[in-house]
């Protein structure tokens, strides 16, 4: 099938297109190649992807109306996966307009060219994030997110009432997935995972936020990627029975799921998994919880594993040596 990958130099799109190329696929990649983080990482990760002969790539700004457009127009694409984002809680507080322009004008070119050119499945990435102040535990999509504590959050909660919008107007099968705390091999520098490992690698300090008491539900790439690829296989439908309490699908072809591997970990001990990995010990320095960020994330994925028959399950153990190993390997150190 003809796929479009947006983000596809990002962390977890590059991911998604190696998988969707092993099985055969067409993939166009787009990406920004912005510089919010490290580009020659992009720009490696896109090394990898490059020889693959069923991979063109593109770079080009979701927020280019025109040249997403006409990238639609010309490519007939059968699905997309929309990966693409101003990514990060934190810097939503420094530099909102690029969540504007990222978020929500890129996430509506994405609908426009969905809506205009016949997908058959569009497959997009919310967030965890948008639970805010939310306090039941586990995280369940049938809860409502109106309380987001992060513009990043908020934009998040946008796409998925827009898809929605689309669905219900145009009939475009729409799926929202609301990632909980992804890592693993070629992750973002700015997620705790990268820097806690730098940092400890140099004998520099680490920033716990929150004292350590912070609790995240990490879920390793592979898993998200697994999770992604059954999805996308499987666009939803109108649901006829429906009346309003499924926060989660409608009366619209539109489904929100979570992907997570629902066994959340104090960051303390998330840090002791690096320190056992590394072999070395970290120089703590705690701090209070940070403006726009939350105590705990814990998702329950229940709706996933009975539409796809699969659960997120990698260790925290396991994913963590397995980035340390990558980590050290791109380093050289």
């Amino acid at each position: 099938m003809r796929f479009l990958v947006t983000g596809a130099a990002g962390f977890i799109g590059f991911h998604v297109c190696q998988r969707l190329l092993a099985l055969g696929h067409q993939v166009t990649g787009i990406d920004n190649l912005n510089d919010y983080y490290e580009v020659q990482l992009k720009l490696d990760r896109l090394a990898q992807l490059k020889p693959e002969k069923n991979f063109v790539f593109y770079r080009l700004d979701l927020a280019d109306r025109d040249g997403i457009a006409n990238l639609f127009s010309e490519s007939q694409f059968e699905r997309v996966i929309h990966l693409a984002a101003q990514a990060g809680v934190r810097y939503s507080l420094e530099n909102p307009m690029a969540y504007a322009d990222s978020n929500l004008i890129g996430h509506l070119a994405i609908l426009e060219g969905c809506r205009h050119n016949n997908v058959k499945h569009l497959v997009y990435a919310s967030s965890s994030s948008v639970y805010g102040l939310n306090r039941k535990m586990p995280f369940s999509t049938s809860d409502s997110v109106d309380h987001p504590v992060s513009l990043y959050a908020a934009t998040k909660k946008a796409n998925e009432l827009m898809s929605h919008t689309y669905s219900h107007l145009y009939g475009i099968p729409t799926t929202g997935l609301r990632f909980f705390t992804v890592y693993g091999p070629w992750g973002r520098p700015d997620m705790a995972m990268f820097l806690f490992t730098k940092a400890i690698i140099d004998g520099k300090p680490i920033k716990v936020f929150n004292h350590g008491k912070m609790k995240r539900d990490f879920t390793y790439i592979d898993d998200i990627v697994e999770g992604i690829i059954r999805i996308q296989d499987q666009p939803p439908g109108k649901n006829a029975a429906w009346a309003g309490d499924d926060l989660s699908s409608s009366s619209a072809p539109y489904k929100v799921f979570n992907i997570g591997n629902s066994e959340p970990v104090q960051l303390e001990l998330f840090i002791n998994a690096i320190e056992e990995a590394l072999g070395k010990t970290a120089v703590k320095d705690y701090m209070p919880i940070q403006p726009g960020d939350v105590e705990a994330t814990y998702a329950d994925v229940s709706d996933l594993e009975s539409v796809t028959k699969f659960t997120p399950q990698t260790s925290v153990e396991l994913g963590v040596q397995r980035f340390v190993g990558w980590y050290k390997n791109y380093y050289k150190v």
